[in-house]
């Protein structure tokens, strides 16, 4: 005999079951607990001395660095234009205050991101609540137009916020040594006009003038080989890295952020400064293991890497393993 099931009957039925969800979910939402899935199992204080850490300067930063695109909700997803709203609906304010005691419960002590106020907010209320994640940030493209005066106050602003270290963004880096052909086209690796080292002189001393480390990152590696030549004062690098062995690599279209990544790793051997290495997943088209393994493979000092909470347990535990039986021809610098 068929069970009678009418409209009311259902709704209820429908409402004690997502009650129920709520509540196991509410269970599973503590900093460190293991997801649904069983992704992010639970951190022990042994879990966190295990990362390995370098130096900058007097800085001291794990080995894996907490991206800050996915907590200002800015994703390279191509032409799915849905996933930035669906980044925003899921990292809100509380959930990036979980993520970062999650990424500090298995030793990542340092995130990267850009001047996005209401997430330095974000970031501000994690130390009141006793956090100590560490801040590595930049203007938002401030220079890239050349503009050193909102370039100097930008920097102001981060000083005062708190950051912990500063660096020129790949964008500004990019266009300050001649590099304005979109990173997506087939001749991004190309110089398109003339590079303005004075400029980025001036904005390095600015940045460094505050006593804090000052790096410089990079989409293109003619933009880190001008400033090498040059021989400017950087404590730091932020290089895009990764291979091009994924289906869209060639999509020129938000696809491809490291046109040279043959060239990155001989090219660093020479570079006697830490290197920090970012997109190595090229925006969530690399799986962790293998993008993780050819940026420290082939010289990556340290990898910088967006992560949603449920990712941070088993992204960490790669890069430990990596770094515990790396081989690798550049020695560490930092």
């Amino acid at each position: 005999m068929k069970s009678a099931m009418n409209r009311r009957t259902f709704v209820q039925h429908s409402v004690l079951a997502s009650a129920g969800a709520a509540l196991a979910a509410g269970s599973l939402a503590q900093p460190g607990a293991a997801g649904a899935d069983g992704a992010s199992a639970p951190a022990t204080p042994s879990v966190a001395q295990e990362m390995p850490r370098g130096k900058i300067g007097d800085l001291e930063i794990s080995r894996l660095l907490l991206g800050g695109n996915l907590l200002t909700h800015y994703t390279h997803s191509r032409d799915l234009r849905y996933v930035y709203t669906l980044a925003k609906a899921y990292n809100t304010d509380e959930k990036i205050l979980e993520t970062l005691a999650i990424a500090e419960d298995h030793g990542i002590n340092t995130l990267v991101v850009h001047n996005v106020p209401a997430t330095l907010a974000v970031l501000k209320q994690h130390r009141q609540r006793g956090g100590k994640m560490q801040w590595i940030t930049c203007t938002f493209h401030a220079l890239a137009g050349g503009d050193l005066r909102k370039f100097a106050t930008e920097v102001e602003q981060l000083v005062d916020a708190g950051t912990d270290a500063l660096y020129i963004s790949g964008v500004e880096a990019d266009f300050m040594c001649g590099y304005t052909n979109d990173i997506s086209a087939t001749n991004s690796a190309e110089r398109a006009t003339e590079p303005k080292m004075d400029v980025l002189a001036q904005a390095l001393d600015l940045a460094k003038a505050h006593g804090l480390p000052t790096g410089l990152g990079a989409h293109r590696l003619g933009a880190i080989q001008e400033c090498e030549k040059a021989g400017l004062d950087i404590d730091f690098y932020l290089k895009t890295f990764h291979h091009h062995n994924y289906p869209t690599a060639n999509l020129h279209y938000d696809s491809n952020f490291c046109p040279d990544p043959e060239g990155v790793t001989q090219f660093m051997q020479t570079v006697k400064k830490p290197f920090i290495a970012y997109k190595v997943m090229a925006a969530g088209a690399i799986p962790p293991k293998d993008a993780f393994e050819f940026a420290v493979t082939n010289g990556a000092d340290f990898i910088l890497a967006g992560m949603f909470d449920f990712e941070i347990a088993e992204d960490a535990r790669l890069v430990r393993e990596l770094y515990a039986n790396v081989e690798r021809p550049r020695p560490l610098q930092a």
